[in-house]
C-alpha cells in the first residue's frame, strides 16, 4: 500500500491544498509520508510529525472528556445542561446527550445556511462576506460564554431531540461542562482525562494565537495577496475547533478511544450508537462520525478544517487500523478549497479502508 498510497498523497497536491503529512497503523506497523511544501515559496515537505490546527476534531476530544466525567459520576447523560449550567437561558428539555450528540437544535454561532440557500450569521468568521474582515481581526480574543450568548439569542432550529444538526455551540457548551463539573480549566482536565492517560505530549488547547515549531504554514487569499495566517487566535470557534495536536498523537487518541482504551464498554458504545443525519453513508455519535464504505463497513472519524490547516482522523471501529492526516492550504472567504479537501478525505479513505 505504501507506495499507492504515497503516489496518491503527491496527486492531492494543487493549488489550495499546498501540503499534506500522512500516517497509517495497522497490523503490519506504520507508514508515513509527505507531499507537497511546509510553505508557500519553499522546497521543504510538511513535517510528519508536525503540529496542525485540528479544527473540529476538537469536538472528539471534548466529547471524550464529557464521557470520562459521566464515568467519574460527575456528569449525567440524560440530565438538563441547564441543571449545570444555570446562568444561560438554555431550553430545560436539551439534555448532555443531546449536545454531544448534535440534537439539541441550538443556533450554530457560526452561523446558519438555510435550506433556501439563504444565511443567518453570528459571530465573524473567514468564510462568506466578513472573511476580510475576520482576516483583520484574526488575533481577537473571544469568550466562550460570550459565543454560547450569542446562539441563545437566536431562535432555535428546531425542537430538542427531533433531529441532527450540527452546531459548534453544543461543543462550547460541551467544553464549558466539563469546567463546571470539576472546577478546574478545560485543559487541565483534558491533560487529566486524556492526554496523561495515553502519553500524549503534543495536544493542546490554545491559549493565543501561536502554533509550536515544527509546523507547515496555512494560507488565507484575499484579493490578489495570500496573507500567511499561520498564527491566528482559533477563540472564534472555541472547543468547535480550536485544539492544536500531531498525527501521531491523533493515532494514539482514536485508536484508544475506538479500541476501549479510554472509555468503559458502555461509554464507548454510547459514543459509537449512531443518529441519522440526513448525509448518505455519514451518521453521527457523540463527537465522531460513523462512516459506511462503499464495501459495507463502517469506519469511525472526524476530521476538521481550521483556516489555512486541517486534519483527518479515521478509525476501525476496534482501533486496529488509523488514518490520520495533517493538511496545509491556501483558504478564502469563498471556500475555493473545499471542493479539494472534500475529495482528499474521500480518497483516502477508500485507498486506506477500501477493499483493495
Amino acid at each position: 500500500m505504501s507506495h499507492h498510497l504515497q503516489e496518491t498523497i503527491e496527486e492531492l497536491v494543487g493549488p489550495g491544498i499546498i501540503g499534506i503529512a500522512v500516517r497509517v497503523n495497522d497490523q503490519d506497523g506504520e507508514w508515513t509520508g509527505a507531499a507537497g511544501v511546509a510553505e508557500l515559496g519553499g522546497a521543504a515537505l510538511p513535517p510528519v510529525d508536525g503540529f496542525v490546527r485540528i479544527g473540529s476534531n476538537t469536538k472528539t476530544f471534548t466529547a471524550a472528556m464529557v464521557l470520562r466525567l459521566v464515568a467519574e459520576g460527575r456528569i449525567e447523560l440524560d440530565t438538563p445542561v441547564a441543571g449545570y449550567l444555570p446562568e444561560f437561558a438554555i431550553d430545560a428539555r436539551i439534555t448532555v446527550r443531546m449536545v454531544l450528540r448534535q440534537t439539541s437544535g441550538l443556533f450554530n454561532f457560526t452561523g446558519e445556511v438555510h435550506e433556501d440557500g439563504t444565511m443567518a450569521f453570528g459571530v465573524t468568521i473567514p468564510y462568506g462576506p466578513n472573511g476580510n474582515e475576520w482576516l483583520e481581526r484574526r488575533f481577537e480574543r473571544h469568550r466562550p460564554q460570550d459565543l454560547v450568548a450569542l446562539a441563545l439569542s437566536r431562535p432555535a432550529r428546531f425542537e430538542p431531540g427531533a433531529r441532527w444538526g450540527y452546531a459548534n455551540t453544543n461543543y462550547v457548551l460541551a467544553r464549558l461542562l466539563v469546567e463546571r463539573a470539576t472546577g478546574r480549566s478545560a485543559a487541565a482536565e483534558l491533560r487529566r482525562l486524556v492526554l496523561d492517560p495515553l502519553g500524549m505530549s503534543h495536544t493542546s488547547i490554545p491559549d493565543g494565537p501561536d502554533l509550536p515549531e515544527p509546523h507547515a504554514r496555512a494560507y488565507y487569499r484575499h484579493g490578489d495577496a495570500i496573507a500567511d495566517i499561520t498564527r491566528q487566535d482559533p477563540s472564534w470557534v472555541g472547543a468547535g475547533g480550536d485544539m492544536i495536536a500531531t498525527t501521531r498523537d491523533l493515532h494514539t487518541f482514536i485508536a484508544a478511544l475506538t479500541g476501549g482504551g479510554l472509555l468503559p464498554p458502555d461509554l464507548r458504545e454510547a459514543m459509537l450508537t449512531p443518529v441519522a443525519t440526513g448525509i448518505p453513508n455519514m451518521d453521527y455519535g457523540m463527537g465522531v462520525f460513523l462512516l459506511t464504505t462503499e464495501d459495507g463497513s463502517t469506519v469511525v472519524s472526524h476530521n476538521g478544517a481550521a483556516v489555512g490547516h486541517a486534519a483527518l482522523m479515521y478509525s476501525t471501529p476496534d482501533g486496529s487500523k488509523t488514518l490520520t492526516a495533517a493538511l496545509n492550504c491556501v483558504d478564502d472567504a469563498e471556500l475555493s478549497v473545499a471542493a479539494a479537501f472534500q475529495g482528499a478525505q474521500q480518497r483516502l479513505l477508500n485507498e486506506v479502508f477500501g477493499n483493495r
